[in-house]
């Protein structure tokens, strides 16, 4: 036997171990990096969002978000049994705020669930006020039910504004996009039903 037949054995298994070993590294790093994205709300934009794995980033995002526009007691919730709010916060009026983070595609539509998990949560954290945030946009159905409820809700758009007015510092802006309530007249079941019955 020669000492060549033994050894190759032992390389290919070292290539392949530090193959793995660089690859683990190399995700290790990455993971790094983007946790130092997360933490710094004025390296993200909106397609960084977009790229976002999963909801949990988004609602780390906005954590650090809300915490750097100035906003008092922010909370994330825990991951499981949040009662469907993903953050509580304390807007400049002393109104204590539950938020739902919705992190979609671009096309992809938040749907009633949103607006009825959020609105239903408010008892549970003592709120005063109740903000769905996503990527994306709402159904009619969604909007329709928010303003019943007083639900605010904030899509992409909003979304893009309140990251380019962070960023150029103009945070008292982003606040009003945030603290405005929204007062837009809609018709209710009832009031429907008495329209169509006439």
């Amino acid at each position: 036997m020669n000492w060549n037949d033994n050894l190759t054995p032992w390389v290919i298994g070292s290539i392949v171990v530090l193959l793995l070993l660089a690859w683990v590294i190399r995700r290790i790093i990455r993971r790094g990096q983007r946790i130092r994205s997360e933490a710094n709300p004025r390296k993200i934009s909106i397609k960084d969002i977009d790229k976002m794995e999963d909801g949990s980033e988004f609602e780390l995002y906005l954590f650090h978000l809300f915490q750097q526009l100035g906003y008092e007691e922010v909370h994330k919730t825990t991951s499981s049994r949040d009662f469907g709010a993903d953050l509580v916060f304390t807007d400049r009026l002393g109104r204590r705020n539950v938020i739902q983070a919705k992190r979609y595609g671009a096309n992809h539509p938040v749907g009633l669930s949103a607006v009825q998990e959020i609105y239903t949560s408010m008892r549970y954290y003592e709120a005063d006020r109740s903000i769905v945030l996503t990527s994306a946009r709402y159904t009619e159905a969604c909007r329709t039910l928010a303003a019943v409820n007083g639900v605010k809700l904030l899509d992409r758009e909003d979304l893009m504004d309140l990251i380019v007015l962070f960023k150029s510092r103009r945070v008292e802006e982003a606040m009003e996009i945030i603290e405005e309530d929204d007062q837009e007249p809609v018709e209710t079941w009832q009031s429907r039903r008495k329209r169509t019955t006439r």
